[in-house]
């Protein structure tokens, strides 16, 4: 543990290096080709970086970001556009909004009047999380269809409370007014909802400027705009199928199977589909009610998760491997800092 985060430590010394060189210098490059060429050794440096940790916990996160979400806006950046363009007023804020999983508000972004969540609910959160973790140790007693349960809340409070917490330190040094990166998506009505207004939001946010509204753009001039937007909304899905096959390749180190893309090949037509029949229900005065909806689109994301999403994961192990490195985490903890984090013995 303690190389692994030595690993650590300098593969972030390494980003906050490079997005440094990215602020006093290639911001200084006229927006355009030159930019983005001036910047293509940082996409590289960031793809290569997180195969320098192998753990679940340190390596995924910083896969997300820097992979994804840090190369993201970078090419954003490369042409004035995205969260990087704002003109950051220093070092600091700009390293903050580039590496981590952050968004402004557009209104008083320097002012911290954000709706944060409750403490106690985040704390409730990751105590659920810290008891699904321990329930994994007796699934052999459980029903598959309990298992899902639980894999698919496993994922969902991951997710959010890593989010969450990378976002706690921004927020109170740097006073950010941030964006919601999660918006109970437990209450979702229909996949358009789900995938669009309440499930990780940072993607959301990104994969709008860097695909949606680019393809929407282009397709207006050769087709409807209704099968714009269906084109539109496929390529999004596409992108963030290959995307997650490409976090599940830094996982995994395993070649990919497209299960996970194929999974997002399939939402994405969905959706596009579920937009084109409520326009075509709401002229004629129709509308499915949100508690005959909202179980029916959970109940399609687990099955269809069950089907796509989760299998390479579970082939390759990673369920395991986060287990076991939760328990060699906090093993770690107590004896790093014993007397400040004794409820860790709990679990």
């Amino acid at each position: 543990m303690d190389v692994e985060i030595e690993r650590f430590i300098k593969v972030w010394l390494t980003t906050i290096s490079c997005l440094c060189y990215c602020y006093y210098i290639a911001s200084k490059i006229p927006k355009g080709f030159f930019r983005l060429l001036s910047l293509l050794p940082i996409l590289y440096l960031f793809l290569i970086l997180p195969f320098n940790l192998s753990s679940f916990h340190l390596g995924g996160p910083t896969t997300f970001f820097l992979v994804w979400l840090a190369t993201f806006k970078l090419l954003l950046f490369s042409f004035n556009q995205g969260p990087l363009a704002q003109s950051p007023p220093n070092i600091l804020h700009f390293i903050s909004l580039a590496s981590l999983p952050i968004n402004l508000n557009q209104h008083s972004p320097t002012k911290n009047n954000s709706k944060t969540e409750p403490k106690s609910l985040l704390l409730l959160k990751l105590l659920i999380l810290a008891l699904i973790i321990y329930a994994y140790h007796y699934r052999q007693n459980f029903h598959p269809l309990f298992i899902l349960v639980l894999y698919c809340c496993h994922m969902y409070l991951g997710i959010e409370l890593v989010l969450a917490l990378s976002a706690i330190p921004v927020r109170t040094v740097l006073g950010f007014n941030l964006q919601p990166q999660f918006n109970e998506p437990y209450l979702s009505t229909s996949l358009q909802d789900f995938w669009g207004r309440r499930w990780n939001l940072m993607v959301t946010g990104i994969l709008r400027p860097t695909v949606f509204h680019p393809v929407y753009s282009i397709s207006t001039r050769f087709v409807a705009p209704s099968r714009a937007l269906s084109t539109a909304v496929l390529a999004t899905f596409i992108v963030s199928g290959l995307m997650h096959e490409l976090i599940y390749y830094y996982l995994t180190r395993a070649p990919p199977t497209w299960e996970v893309t194929c999974f997002f090949v399939l939402h994405g037509v969905c959706t596009a589909a579920e937009v084109a029949v409520k326009k075509v229900m709401l002229r004629h005065g129709w509308r499915l009610h949100g508690v005959v909806s909202g179980p029916l689109v959970l109940v399609f994301l687990a099955a269809t998760g069950s089907w796509l999403f989760f299998p390479q994961l579970l082939r390759s192990g990673v369920d395991r491997k986060a287990i076991e490195e939760y328990a060699t985490l906090v093993n770690f903890i107590k004896s790093k800092l014993p007397l400040h984090f004794l409820t860790f013995s709990l679990f």
